[in-house]
């Protein structure tokens, strides 16, 4: 009598596992899109929505209502420019003056806390924004990172931006200290355009993620030395989308870092990033995003 043949398991997971990365290219193939294998096969490699000064598309920019119309639009990261105040306190704002977004005048670095607090920073964007306009608006403070953390904490992830770390010594030991007493640790990621800063962040915390920015004012390029450099002490890039292209980003990505352009507001350009592989972008319109994200995720639906 024949004895019936047994099939290895090994064997026939092999085959199974073969015949799936055939179909999935087959399909991938098919739909044109350039999505990577890792990300289909690992969903904690989600695209990122990070809200850039929150949903400042919508509310004045860099504060607590923008962080938390953010929140409500289902942002991965609310983004927030660090500086110090004259005396030592973590404001979030991006200019290095109180200009633009309040009703003040003066380098933030030459104000105290007491003095920035005074000011509106709401009115102007009702001013600018009618279509938006909204009472709530006015009188809007420019908030403390101690003050984000206390109205938002879990609820959603930070993107820190260190600002001009030069003008602000000591911005990053004050922030790291804020993030640990709230506890926040695996709720933030880092960003700046100084290496030196981000390198000192990473010394702190093996795991947090760090992004190097980069500004460029010309067609963007970036060498290998650069990437291998990089690579050593962060885990992505941000970089003007409007001077990058399809070979920076996947160029980027070889070198195994995460690539998240900024600032991206038009939805044609939001699907021309994910089309080239980015990570997230960072946007004044979170909703907007979050939308391009769920057409581009399912294309025939």
């Amino acid at each position: 009598m024949l004895r019936k043949m047994e099939v290895p398991r090994l064997y026939v997971f092999v085959i199974h596992a073969l015949l799936i990365l055939s179909l999935t290219g087959i399909i991938m193939g098919l739909l044109g899109k350039s999505v990577a294998i890792n990300k289909m096969f690992n969903p904690s490699l989600k695209i990122a929505t990070v809200a850039h000064r929150g949903a400042s598309g919508y509310a004045p920019e860099s504060t607590l209502a923008s962080y938390q119309l953010a929140v409500r639009m289902n942002a991965d990261y609310i983004e927030m420019d660090l500086q110090l105040t004259a005396d030592g306190e973590i404001v979030v704002m991006h200019d290095e003056t109180v200009n633009r977004t309040t009703d003040g005048r003066g380098k933030v670095m030459n104000l105290t806390l007491a003095e920035i607090k005074v000011l509106d920073a709401g009115s102007w964007f009702n001013k600018k924004h009618p279509m938006y306009a909204r009472e709530e608006y006015v009188y809007e403070k420019v908030p403390t990172l101690r003050e984000v953390f206390e109205a938002l904490g879990k609820n959603t992830s930070y993107m820190l931006e260190v600002k001009s770390p030069e003008d602000n010594p000591g911005l990053e030991e004050k922030m790291w200290a804020l993030v640990e007493q709230f506890d926040l640790v695996d709720h933030i990621a880092v960003q700046s355009f100084s290496k030196d800063s981000l390198k000192k962040i990473r010394e702190w915390d093996k795991d947090v993620p760090l992004f190097q920015l980069m500004w460029y004012s010309r067609p963007a390029h970036i060498s290998e030395a650069s990437l291998k450099e990089i690579s050593t002490y962060a885990n992505g890039i941000g970089a003007n989308f409007l001077r990058i292209n399809e070979n920076y980003v996947h160029k980027v990505k070889n070198a195994g870092l995460l690539m998240y352009p900024y600032t991206v507001n038009y939805q044609i350009n939001m699907s021309k990033a994910l089309e080239w592989g980015a990570d997230g972008v960072h946007t004044d319109y979170p909703d907007r995003f979050n939308e391009v994200i769920d057409e581009f995720s399912h294309p025939n639906v």
